[in-house]
């Protein structure tokens, strides 16, 4: 969507406040022990109590409040009851519905002790997020994301999972256009002052490719090892960009 007034800006505000609450929470919780089920019980529960609704429920009649991918999962993870272990990585994806009016968020967590290249995993996906976020201004092509993602996943020598891509957001879960993470000449599309999105980078250490688990949801790492993914919803300007979900 694009943002017609400043009405539409605040309510995209409100959903966008809930959905960074709600994935604040639960990172804060992730440690050795704790299950999936519980973090997404937590989300639900927030959720309710902020008067609004998981999007991946509402939208695609997902078996969790929440997307929570664990191990070599990368992505659309069930929250499942298998206790989170020390030294793995864990993506949280929260993406929520109040007013008609959608948000969407996410980030990967370090459980307990991570070995040294996957705190720079996770530092680099980070960096890579914000980089492209802040490079995708108001008259660019959407090519800029994935110059930026690129350039980050190269200095650190991480692959990009081919697919996964950002999106439009706003009155809907998942809009036009669609923003990928690799950068590609023939792009022409350019960004319109207004527009709302989601840019949200995975990086990998050995994969850069998905497969889809035999559950019909989870996507995990073709070619094994460890995956990170962050994401925030934000309004393009000619300048900075209005981050809704930080």
């Amino acid at each position: 969507m694009t943002v017609d007034g400043p009405e539409q800006l605040e309510k995209l505000k409100e959903i966008g406040a809930i959905c960074r609450d709600v994935l604040r929470a639960m990172g804060a919780k992730v440690a050795p022990g704790v299950t999936p089920r519980e973090l997404d019980t937590m989300a639900g529960e927030m959720l309710r109590e902020r008067g609004a609704q998981s999007a991946p429920k509402l939208a695609y009649d997902f078996p969790g409040f929440t997307c929570i991918s664990v191990g070599d999962a990368i992505a659309h993870g069930i929250p499942s009851d298998v206790p989170l272990k020390e030294g793995e990585l864990v993506n949280i994806d929260v993406s929520a519905e109040k007013d008609s009016f959608f948000g969407d968020t996410g980030a990967s967590f370090a459980v307990g002790e991570v070995s040294s290249e996957l705190w720079t995993l996770l530092r680099a996906t980070e960096a890579a997020q914000r980089k492209a976020m802040f490079a995708a201004r108001a008259g660019e092509k959407v090519n800029v994301v994935g110059r930026a993602v690129e350039k980050e996943a190269k200095k650190h020598g991480f692959n990009i999972i081919e697919g996964l891509n950002g999106h439009g957001v706003g009155g809907w879960i998942h809009e036009e256009p669609s923003v990928p993470n690799i950068y590609y000449p023939s792009e022409r599309t350019r960004l319109k002052e207004g527009q709302v999105m989601t840019i949200e980078p995975f990086l990998a250490t050995r994969s850069h490719q998905y497969v889809e688990d035999s559950d019909g949801w989870t996507l995990r790492l073709a070619q094994g090892g460890f995956g990170a993914q962050f994401e925030h919803t934000f309004v393009v300007t000619k300048g900075a960009p209005i981050i809704l979900t930080a």
